[in-house]
This record gives structure tokens, C-alpha cells and sequence, in this order.
């Protein structure tokens, strides 16, 4: 028979304790076969889970009616341009007769129109920003307005005439008409080629001109070169005394009191 030692290795003393099961063939002698023992397997441990509670907000409700509400808003940003329009047009004053505003009327029909669909541009009108006139206009920094003084005349005393003479600071002569120059005697005329305009433009020629007139101003006396031109003057001022004679007087003019100085010396 077959040497069964050699087939198969006998088990060892350490082998036996894993042998379970023996096996007998009918034709073999009898051997035993080694099967190994069910693995043993390790309890594992459990798997820690950790749980994180999230809790979601409430559903916020739909708003009702969304669109109402976007129109109330819109409403109300209407009403605040309106009321500033209001405000600026309460400030508006107008100095027109009732023909020409209705005249105007379509005119400014269609510029108010035109503001109120434009908005953006109507708030940029509101909001115009100030320079320093403007600034100080509101701020009432400036002078009280006043009105126009009148002219400013000079009596003169002549034994011949008792008149007025107008102070003309445009004037660089000083002008007599040639009915005065006859009434009071003055001096001889000197021939001139001087050629006038006179406020309404005209183109004149003198007659001639007078010197070293003595013009008597109260208790003063001032002597001054007149222009004799023909012409026709009024009669309650027939003079005209320009710079040359407040030159000489050292007039000091006062627009806002309404009064002229004239001085002779410290006098």
C-alpha cells in the first residue's frame, strides 16, 4: 500500500488542538485531515453618530395684494414730489397783466407737463445748488435797496438871474445857453471850431466860449469857462456845470445823504 506518512505529515501536539473532525476511508487506513476553526471574529465596537438639529426658520407668508402695495408706495413718492412742486411754485411771483398769461398759458401748460412727467429732472430743480449771490441773498447780507435821489443842483446867485445849475459828473464842459450868456453881459465870445453832441445826439456848434465867469454859490464865488451854444433850455436850470467846475469846488457828492459839498480853501 501507499506510505501515508509521507502523503500526508502527521499533525503536531500544537496542530491536534485544531483538528475537529475525523475522516475513514474504506480503502485507506484511517487518518484524520486538520480543519482549521471558524475565525473568531472581533466585536467592533459601535459607531459613534453624532446628529446636529437644524431648525429652519418659518416660512415667511406671502405678502397679499403686492402689487397695492407698490402702488401706495409709489403714491406716496408721487405725493412728496407734488408737494415739493407746491412749494416751489407758492414762491413764484409773476408781475405779468392777465392778457399776456393767457397768451401763455398753452406755453406753460406743456412745460408743466413736461416737469411732472420728467421727475428726475424736477428734483434736480429743487435741489439748485446756491452761489454766493444766492447765499447772500438769503442770508440778508445785503443792503437795503434804495430808489433813484434826483439830480443834484447848485443855486446860483447871479445879480442879473437868480437860477439852478445842473452837477453833470458826464459832462467835461461847462454849458450856457446863448439866451443867458445875453442876460447876464458875460464876456466877449472866443470863436471855436469845437463840435458838440448833445444827449440826443445831435451834432451842434458852439457860438463861441467865455471865460473867467465868476459863478456866485451862496457866499461863495468860483470862476469857470461856459460853452455859449443857441439852444433852448428850461428856464429854471438853464446851466450846466460839469467836471472842470466841481473840480474846481472840490465837490464832495453825497448819493446816499442827497447832499453836495463844495469848498473854497478850508471853507
Amino acid at each position: 500500500g501507499r506510505d501515508l506518512s509521507r502523503a500526508i505529515p502527521l499533525p503536531t501536539q500544537k496542530e491536534d488542538e485544531c483538528v475537529k473532525e475525523t475522516y475513514t476511508d474504506p480503502d485507506l487506513a484511517e487518518y484524520t485531515i486538520k480543519v482549521p476553526p471558524p475565525p473568531v471574529q472581533k466585536p467592533k465596537p459601535p459607531i459613534q453618530r453624532h446628529f446636529v438639529l437644524h431648525t429652519r426658520d418659518s416660512p415667511r407668508p406671502n405678502i397679499p395684494y403686492l402689487s397695492r402695495m407698490l402702488k401706495q408706495k409709489q403714491q406716496e413718492k408721487d405725493d412728496i414730489q407734488i408737494q415739493k412742486f407746491w412749494n416751489m411754485f407758492k414762491q413764484l411771483h409773476l408781475n405779468i397783466n392777465l392778457a399776456e398769461a393767457l397768451v401763455l398759458m398753452p406755453k406753460y401748460q406743456k412745460m408743466l407737463k413736461a416737469l411732472l412727467s420728467n421727475k428726475e429732472k424736477l428734483q434736480e430743480l429743487a435741489n439748485t445748488p446756491l452761489n454766493e449771490n444766492c447765499s447772500a441773498v438769503i442770508l440778508k447780507k445785503l443792503p437795503e435797496k434804495l430808489g433813484d435821489p434826483g439830480k443834484f443842483l447848485i443855486s446860483c446867485g447871479f445879480i442879473e438871474l437868480m437860477c439852478k445849475a445842473l452837477a453833470n459828473l458826464g459832462a467835461s464842459i461847462n454849458l450856457t445857453p446863448l439866451s443867458v450868456w445875453k442876460k447876464l453881459g458875460l464876456p466877449d465870445l472866443i470863436p471855436t471850431r469845437m463840435t458838440l453832441e448833445l444827449a440826443n445826439h445831435a451834432i451842434c456848434t458852439p457860438d463861441g466860449i467865455t471865460r473867467d465867469v465868476f459863478v456866485p454859490v451862496s457866499k461863495f464865488t468860483f470862476p469857470a469857462d461856459f460853452v455859449v451854444v443857441d439852444y433852448e433850455s428850461d428856464p429854471r436850470v438853464p446851466l450846466i456845470l460839469g467836471r472842470p467846475f466841481l473840480r474846481t469846488t472840490r465837490a464832495l457828492i453825497d448819493v446816499y445823504g442827497e447832499e453836495m459839498i463844495l469848498r473854497d480853501e478850508d471853507e
